[in-house]
């Protein structure tokens, strides 16, 4: 297969995962947590030994919290995140806990402040992007005159989009049929994906760009083929050493690091493919380069 069909079949393959994901999220929607919906958060030390989350779980578990988190923290501490809850039914939360337990706080986030929340963590993806495209556009202003700095930043501002949509899919996905909640500390991970992405498509356009100063006269496929061959080996080598960490950390992180190492994971293996075939594929497009299937 050629280096140009192998491109075209990963650009379409590409395109339709960004469909399939964007159906997904409108479709079943993000669970939310209650960051960004509003709720309860209580938080309790033990002065013994504590019991796991499942337990704790396990113990909760008929009472009408919603769909409640139990997050360990430091040696014998747990942190409840619920729906709003009365204060009766708060009552029966300290009592099944056990006397034990001793409450640290118990406080509501408001719808009010949720909303708030959700408006914030939008603009600054938004800002994060648009820096991501400037950046791209400055960086690269100087290149052959056949390629302007809009085609490197409309392919990474695409390549972007690809990187941030699979990762919100899978979150859906997994939120509809697991009960995985979409908080601050998930989005915090989708903002250190966009980072990581760029930095790899970064990577893979200074080494096109290199090749085309070098070569007066150039081909462009013939160049980008080259430049990948360059630089394959750095990207996956990079990307597997932090999945493995990532997996670690998802395994023996406990709950409070499962669902930030996931969207990690999610978003590294959607941005070495982006970096890879999304990227570059789209600037033979946009340069007029012809694929053949």
């Amino acid at each position: 297969m050629t280096f140009r069909r192998i491109q075209a079949v990963m650009l379409i393959l590409s395109f339709l995962a960004m469909g399939t994901s964007a159906f997904v999220v409108g479709f079943f929607g993000l669970e939310l947590g209650i960051d960004f919906t509003g709720g309860s958060i209580l938080e309790a030390e033990y002065t013994g030994e504590r019991p796991s989350p499942d337990a704790i779980r396990e113990t909760l578990q008929d009472l009408d919290l919603g769909s409640f988190t139990v997050q360990p923290t430091g040696e014998t501490g747990v942190l409840l995140r619920m729906k709003d809850i009365p204060e009766p039914l708060h009552q029966q939360v300290l009592s099944l806990l056990g006397d034990s337990a001793k409450e640290l706080r118990f406080e509501s986030v408001g719808p009010t402040i949720g909303q708030e929340l959700r408006q914030k963590t939008l603009l600054l993806s938004f800002l994060a992007v648009a820096a991501v495209v400037l950046y791209i556009a400055f960086a690269f202003r100087r290149t052959a005159e056949s390629i302007r700095p809009w085609h490197w930043s409309g392919a990474a501002l695409v390549a972007s989009f690809h990187d941030i949509l699979l990762p919100l899919g899978v979150f859906a996905l997994l939120g509809y049929y697991a009960g995985l909640q979409f908080t601050v500390p998930v989005v915090v991970a989708l903002l250190t994906v966009i980072g990581y992405s760029i930095n790899d498509t970064v990577v893979v356009f200074d080494r096109i760009r290199e090749n085309l100063f070098r070569h007066a006269g150039f081909d462009l496929a013939n160049t980008v083929k080259i430049s990948l061959q360059q630089t394959w080996f750095r990207s996956l080598s990079t990307s597997l050493t932090t999945l493995v960490v990532l997996f670690s950390m998802y395994l023996f992180g406990g709950d409070t690091l499962k669902d930030f190492a996931l969207m990690l994971m999610a978003g590294i293996i959607a941005g070495t493919f982006s970096s890879l075939f999304v990227a570059p594929s789209l600037l033979l497009m946009w340069k007029g380069e012809r694929f053949k299937l």
